[in-house]
């Protein structure tokens, strides 16, 4: 009788079992779907040589051999000549060449045709060259390549030609400090299409902080295939930050599926350069958003918390006072407040804001406090060119004292309760 009854309880509970394991296996197909298979391309090691691409050359000889000789000579002449190098003899420009890079060649019984890449030792190059490969480099910038085609948006889903491209670019010789993933892994996860229209600056720290960047670069590529073989048709545009913004875009053609790589390849060197023209023109700052450890208050609400902390500081300064004993004089009972200064050669740390409209007047603003008497070291907390910077200073002394010192210095301060805020 007993066992009657508990039958049906068992078989119900085996199925339950049975259907909670069939779930939990097909949900770890999916996401060894998502996630595994070939789909990584590790971006080649960058070198800091100064490479010059894309130089065509045409040269007859008696003989190929010969022909390719004196191609590979006026290369290397193109080369030089592309970065406004000083003049110097072929030999001369021979001993700075470390490699040529065989784009793409022809060679006949009399005649070579090719195009050409040229690799300049850095080091040897540098002292004709001046400070061209010295430029400031921009920040730690992680690139998304987003291909677009056929109305899917792809980004490390799977391998393809336009993450190749950017896997294959040279970038040491770049002002731009690529962060290229690989693509492999939980990458394809993590870095999607959808990642670009994120706002959240949440979700952006924490995908830039799984690769060490401070801000994002979007390279798109929209592919159109016109027709089986045929022409395709490329439309390339440049996104930044988490708030996608539009930096440039340019159309490219490729005649057949075949050109398609070196298509790609040409649209990478013009991304490059539209990114290192708006680092040059200062759009590629990182987001001051992004940095949740050390955010920055806008100068208007700063403002408005240095005089709350100011009252309040002055309420309870009149309250200790009020507090305090009283001492006889004569008839007259005078209050006598107690100030306790700083002891002798004690050292204080004070936050000092300065108003820095210019790169010249922050480097003038620094300079001038770090020689204020008194101020024993000096700290940049955040750097905003056109706006207000901040910085900790060590004084000896009160920040009263301090902000006299400051004064007579040549700058206008306003007084917080343990900061300060100046500007000429």
């Amino acid at each position: 009788m007993i066992r009657s009854i508990s039958s049906p309880f068992a078989f119900r509970r085996f199925a339950i079992l049975a259907v909670v394991l069939a779930t939990l296996c097909a949900l770890s197909v999916v996401v060894w779907a998502q996630v595994g298979g070939e789909r990584g391309i590790a971006p080649v090691a960058s070198s800091s040589d100064i490479e010059v691409s894309g130089i065509e050359v045409d040269v007859r000889a008696e003989s190929g051999i010969a022909a390719r000789e004196q191609a590979w000579e006026e290369a290397q002449r193109k080369a030089w000549d592309r970065l406004e190098g000083p003049s110097l003899s072929d030999s001369q420009i021979a001993g700075l060449v470390s490699a040529v890079v065989i784009e793409r060649e022809r060679l006949g019984p009399r005649r070579y045709i090719a195009t050409l890449g040229v690799v300049f030792d850095r080091q040897r190059a540098s002292r004709y060259l001046g400070s061209e490969g010295e430029a400031t480099r921009s920040a730690p910038m992680l690139l998304l390549p987003v291909t677009v085609s056929a109305g899917t948006q792809m980004v490390y889903e799977r391998r393809n030609p336009w993450q190749r491209a950017w896997a294959g670019y040279q970038a040491g010789q770049s002002r731009i400090d690529y962060v290229r993933p690989a693509g492999a892994g939980g990458d394809s996860l993590l870095l999607t299409y959808g990642q670009t229209g994120r706002r959240s600056r949440t979700w952006w720290r924490n995908a830039l902080d799984q690769f060490g960047a401070a801000d994002v670069l979007v390279a798109i590529a929209s592919l159109r295939y016109t027709y089986p073989g045929g022409p395709i048709e490329g439309t390339f545009t440049a996104r930044f930050g988490p708030d996608n913004a539009y930096l440039d875009g340019f159309d490219m053609t490729a005649a057949s599926p075949a050109e398609l790589p070196t298509m790609l390849e040409r649209a990478v060197v013009r991304f490059d350069r539209i990114f290192e023209l708006a680092l040059a023109e200062g759009k590629l700052r990182p987001d001051p958003t992004l940095d949740i450890g050390t955010p920055e208050l806008d100068p208007a609400l700063q403002r408005l918390l240095d005089l709350g902390r100011t009252l309040r500081a002055q309420d309870q300064a009149a309250a200790a006072a009020a507090s305090q004993p009283t001492a006889e004089s004569g008839d007259a009972i005078t209050a006598a407040p107690i100030q306790t200064p700083p002891p002798e050669g004690s050292v204080a740390l004070y936050t000092v804001q300065v108003a820095t409209p210019d790169a010249a007047s922050f480097d003038g603003a620094v300079s001038s406090v770090r020689g204020t008497p008194g101020v024993r070291a000096t700290g940049i907390r955040s750097t905003a060119i056109g706006g207000t910077s901040v910085m900790t200073v060590s004084y000896s002394g009160s920040i009263g004292e301090l902000a006299d010192a400051l004064r007579a210095r040549g700058f206008t301060v306003r007084q917080g309760s343990n900061a300060l805020a100046i500007s000429r």
